[in-house]
């Protein structure tokens, strides 16, 4: 990697449809996770810069037309589809600088959400605003019932730093296609995946001042302020459980609809049966590609006792094997953790399975050849007590944990044993007794022989502590909406 190769994306905030810096001027660093350097800045957003977003999105909602005119709204994110293909490499390294995800596995930050977009203005198109449910007997006598499906007014988008860019895109397109506004609070770590979308949205689309708003920030009161915000309408946040309980108690006084993405420690279930050599090398590099940065890894491997040590063996050689450096050559699947803290996290973690018994198969440390940037090895833990810390917890990085059992019903025990459920995975020779295992998880999602159960179509979410809400589907489109019941007379 050269210096030349980082990016920094526009430093300024959109709000009321102006870029702007706030008031004096302040900003932050943004660091590069692989060498630890400053990429560039940020604006340092207050709340009065969130205070004065609010008021341009509730205007925006209550005196416009916005939230009426759907052909205007397609336009719009037709308009901006169009603007971020010719800004997608742009976009890309921008991510790469501030994340450190490896290039060559972008796509699914980059190249997909800038198809969503394209995808909700359609959905968004075509989607029955207005619905004729026929008549009903009621206690005055038959009456026509029609159902509206109404914007719910301003929505707060609070998003985090694993995949900045798809976040602020799936949580803020389908809420303006259903006539919200927005206003968007990125993450501290990556505020240029919010800034670059505002620069683009304010230059090169027909939105409306006030409709779309993004406040940057490096101080967590400016996230706390929007969810606590009467004049807001819902929040929509992805992030850590902790952080959702204090999103969901900010917004409880005014009863505003939240919507959570939170933590899982998802289990993978291989049964007996399974074909190990299938099952387990994607299992690892699940673990170890974008630094185990996801939120649906499925971190506990539950293998039977009697094909413990073949199946660690596999785990092993992959993880052993996995390419991790330098996120700009294509050729590399692991970078950096996201910052010193978390690295420090992560480690942390993996001290304290090894202090409760665990025992270390491989990793456990930093990549000696690697001397700057914020990076773990991958590491294999075996042996873990599923009651213990880092079995419990979600680690955020390149770790699996690895539990024996003996019955299929002590596994399905083990693996509901979290206040987590967010998805899951089963791998068996046999389909049918995969299905019956994977609908006794208390997850939103599973994945049978690693079949892909997320996409834009079908709901995601979790269930726990997980989460609340679901996104993408109909379902997904429908959490941004209220739900108006009028009765008429024959």
């Amino acid at each position: 990697m050269t210096t030349s190769d980082l990016l920094a994306g526009d430093p300024r905030m959109l709000i009321d449809g102006e870029l702007l810096a706030t008031a004096g001027g302040a900003t932050f660093d943004v660091i590069h996770p692989a060498t630890e350097e400053v990429a560039g800045q940020a604006t340092d957003g207050t709340t009065d810069d969130m205070a004065r977003a609010v008021a341009a999105a509730r205007r925006a909602f209550d005196s416009t037309g916005w939230s009426r005119d759907v052909e205007f709204r397609y336009h719009c994110l037709t308009q901006l589809h169009t603007a971020l293909e010719r800004n997608k490499e742009r976009l890309r390294r921008i991510v790469v600088t501030e994340v450190g995800v490896p290039v060559g596995i972008t796509q699914s930050q980059i190249d997909a959400p800038v198809e969503e977009v394209a995808h909700w203005a359609e959905f968004g198109k075509s989607f029955e605003y207005l619905r004729d449910t026929g008549v009903h007997d009621s206690m005055g006598g038959p009456s026509r019932r029609m159902i509206h499906y109404d914007p719910i007014g301003v929505v707060g988008a609070i998003t985090p730093w694993n995949a900045p860019f798809y976040l602020n895109v799936a949580e803020t397109t389908p809420a303006l296609m259903a006539g919200n506004t927005v206003i968007l609070k990125p993450a501290q770590l990556t505020p240029w995946s919010g800034s670059e979308l505002g620069r683009i949205v304010a230059e090169e689309t027909d939105f409306p001042a006030g409709v779309f708003n993004v406040v940057t920030s490096d101080a967590n009161e400016v996230g706390a302020a929007l969810s606590a915000d009467p004049r807001v309408d819902m929040i929509t946040f992805t992030g850590s459980t902790a952080t959702g309980r204090a999103v969901l108690a900010a917004g409880a006084s005014t009863v505003k609809r939240t919507m959570l993405e939170l933590g899982g420690k998802s289990a993978h279930i291989v049964l007996d049966d399974a074909d190990l050599t299938k099952a387990l090398p994607m299992a690892a590099t699940l673990a170890c590609i974008a630094s185990g940065q996801s939120c649906v890894l499925p971190s506990r491997i539950l293998l039977p006792r009697s094909r413990y040590d073949e199946g660690l063996a596999i785990l092993k050689a992959t993880m052993d094997a996995f390419p991790v450096g330098d996120p700009w050559d294509p050729t590399v699947m692991q970078g950096p953790q996201i910052s010193a803290g978390q690295r420090d996290k992560v480690l942390g973690l993996i001290a304290s399975g090894i202090a409760s018994g665990a025992r270390l198969i491989t990793g456990g440390g930093t990549p000696e050849k690697l001397n700057r940037g914020y990076y773990v090895q991958a590491t294999l833990l075996a042996d873990v007590d599923p009651d213990s810390r880092i079995a419990q917890e979600e680690v955020f990085g390149p770790v699996l944990c690895v539990l024996p059992f003996d019955t299929e019903d002590e596994a399905i025990a083990i693996a509901n044993n979290s206040i987590y459920g967010l998805s899951g995975e089963v791998s068996s020779a046999d389909e049918d007794r995969a299905l019956r295992v994977a609908q006794r998880l208390r997850t939103g999602s599973v994945g049978i022989n690693g079949g892909m159960y997320f996409g834009l179509t079908s709901p995601f979410g979790g269930t726990k502590q997980s989460g609340l809400g679901r996104r993408n589907g109909t379902h997904g489109f429908e959490e941004y909406l209220e739900i108006k019941t009028v009765g008429l007379p024959l």
